[in-house]
């Protein structure tokens, strides 16, 4: 079986992606997979280092507001189409896996021209432009929340599965993690993340805990800025002269399964994959979600969270920094929360969407 990955620019289409793709190759140890995106820095690294060979094509969000750039959008997609046809007559695959974003829609189209089975995954529960569009082509559409199931029009193609996670996310050792790291085994870890780019608010939240807690004894902060901020927070750190040892800072997190395990306490976004990934390690969470969303879709999905008990939602508003600071501290206080939190986070986990999506596509693929 030959099979095409698409899906970007950012770690949220990227990763569960790149989970079926190592699902088929598990199943399947002949089956040869490509991914294809636009090649945005993101996926120039993480792609090929996950070792998939990555091919780029032309593409670009849809702005339906301007009409110059939603003509622009448009010859920038067919000039996509046309790369991507050039790049699958030469492999001839026999599906295309799509986790969606604009980048999908000129590589589905041209998998579709050439008779390939088309299969998406939607990771939240209010669908993209891009997968909603291109659902008439597909033969299933698989959903990371079934809130989004309302919002396809074919319901025979709709398969629940959850968000795939990739398999470094299981059977993680807390304590060998911590040992690799060289964190104390007995800390209290805190990881801060907001994602590739970063966010001002997961940065606000940040920098707090990080100089609440820089330099006591049984504490460990581990930091993700996001790439558009991390230069500025370490130059003013640095000018100040703050370096404390137990506070790791890091513009962008590579090793997410190695730290989420070592972590006793996770404060993100609630992004479908921070999500996902969260409850796949068992780890108590604070999810902040981005207001910036559309349908609110992030708070629904810290909510499936937070109503098995394993997260604390904090809303993004000018209180955001004291209430974290406040639930922390409860935490802290009174640690069998955080074991009744973990087992919680770890019920809600989708421990088979992998398996799911690729038994569908076994099943289904007429090759």
């Amino acid at each position: 079986m030959r099979v095409v990955l698409t899906g970007g620019a950012t770690g949220g289409h990227i990763f569960p992606a790149l989970a079926i793709g190592d699902a088929l190759k598990a199943r399947i140890p002949d089956c040869e997979v490509i991914y294809i995106a636009s090649g945005k820095p993101l996926e120039k690294s993480i792609i090929p280092a996950h070792g998939y060979e990555l091919y780029e094509v032309e593409s670009s969000p849809l702005d339906r507001r301007n009409l110059t750039k939603a003509v622009s959008t448009a010859a920038r997609t067919l000039k996509g189409r046309h790369q991507a046809l050039t790049i699958m007559k030469k492999f001839k695959p026999d599906v295309v896996v799509s986790t969606g974003s604009y980048v999908s829609v000129p590589v589905v189209l041209a998998g579709h021209s050439l008779g390939a089975a088309v299969y998406l995954h939607e990771q939240n529960g209010f669908p993209g432009v891009s997968n909603r569009m291109l659902a008439r082509f597909a033969d299933k559409v698989f959903l990371g929340f079934e809130a989004a199931r309302e919002h396809f029009y074919d319901k025979n193609k709709i398969i629940y599965s959850g968000n795939p996670v990739r398999s470094e996310f299981s059977g993680r050792n807390r304590a060998e993690d911590r040992k690799t790291l060289g964190i104390p085994a007995d800390d209290l870890v805190i990881l801060v993340f907001g994602g590739s780019l970063g966010s001002e608010t997961t940065n606000s939240v940040g920098e707090a805990i990080a100089r609440a807690y820089a330099g006591k004894q049984g504490y460990t902060v581990i930091w993700g800025t996001g790439s558009m901020y991390y230069d500025e927070i370490t130059d003013k750190f640095a000018n100040e002269g703050f370096a404390p040892d137990n506070v790791r800072i890091s513009a962008f997190i590579n090793n997410m399964p190695e730290l989420l395990s070592a972590a006793d306490i996770s404060i993100s976004r609630s992004g479908a994959l921070s999500t996902a990934e969260t409850t796949m390690e068992g780890r108590a969470a604070i999810f902040i979600p981005s207001p910036n969303v559309t349908a609110d879709h992030q708070y629904y999905n810290a909510k499936a969270v937070a109503d098995a008990g394993g997260a604390y939602i904090v809303r993004d508003d000018d209180n955001t920094v004291n209430d974290v600071m406040n639930i922390l501290k409860s935490l802290d206080a009174d640690r069998s929360q955080l074991l009744q939190m973990e087992t919680a986070s770890r019920s809600v986990a989708p421990v088979d969407a992998a398996d799911i999506i690729v038994n569908t596509i076994l099943e289904t693929y007429k090759g």
